[in-house]
């Protein structure tokens, strides 16, 4: 896992419910943890766009419904900038399920537009994004 260039601000606590923008039978994700990130005694951990998160599965494929599945966040409402002064936000709050530790994606295709942070931090989601953003 690389670093990333500009500060994102994390803007997706505990308990956020997040769109899957790939087709590996989920739908619905719902943060109950963020990977690698520590916080001060009594504040909530939030993830930003290129973070690993452990989600629940809330809407999909009955197989994949109810499990806990890891995922790299790829899109957030919340305005970040970057380090150009250009301050970028989307439309929604989307990830994408990974299979390990490497990024390696559980499904083939990913749905709509990449924050180049999370490309640049992962590359094998950089090499199935169609539109990098």
């Amino acid at each position: 896992m690389k670093g990333i260039s500009s500060s994102i601000t994390r803007g997706l606590p505990l308990g956020a419910f997040l769109n899957v923008a790939d087709n590996s039978g989920a739908k619905i994700l719902k943060i109950v943890s963020v990977k690698k990130i520590g916080t001060t005694k009594g504040r909530l951990q939030a993830a930003g766009v290129g973070d690993i998160i452990l989600a629940s599965v809330v809407k999909g494929n009955p197989e994949m419904r109810k499990k806990v599945v890891e995922a790299v966040v790829i899109r957030q409402k919340k305005e970040y900038r970057r380090l150009s002064g250009l301050r970028v936000k989307f439309e929604d709050n989307s990830a994408v399920v990974i299979k390990d530790e490497f990024g390696n994606l559980k499904g083939t295709v990913i749905k709509g537009p990449v924050a180049k942070e999370a490309c640049d931090r992962w590359p094998a989601i950089a090499r199935l994004a169609s539109i990098i953003y």
